[in-house]
């Protein structure tokens, strides 16, 4: 079963996504898995307004990423910026993500 498809939820990323803002949003972001059935649907991580990601922000997103796969779900990651996108390849996670596109800011 493709996870991509069915319910979806979304969640709006924090300005800056680290140390300190790590907790709180996994926390949320396995709420928002948990409440959509296992086997089916998306968590969309809304970046719009993300504009830093350290190690610990990376870190949240990959215990998030996995806690997807064991429920068999998935995640998008909407607007990632340059800088997130290049370092998810650089790391080699950027397979495990669906992405939406970057929009362009007014």
């Amino acid at each position: 079963m493709n996870a991509m498809h069915g319910p979806s939820r979304a969640l709006q990323a924090p300005g800056t996504l680290g140390l300190e803002t790590r907790v709180e949003f996994r926390k949320d972001a396995i709420e928002q898995l948990e409440a959509l059935p296992e086997g089916s649907g998306c968590l969309v991580i809304d970046l719009t307004a993300t504009r830093h990601v350290d190690s610990a922000g990376l870190g949240a997103l990959m215990l998030v990423q996995r806690r997807a796969a064991e429920r068999r779900q998935g995640i998008v990651l909407r607007n990632p910026s340059d800088e997130l996108r290049f370092l998810l390849h650089l790391t080699k996670l950027d397979d495990l993500f669906a992405f939406e596109p970057l929009l362009a800011m007014p």
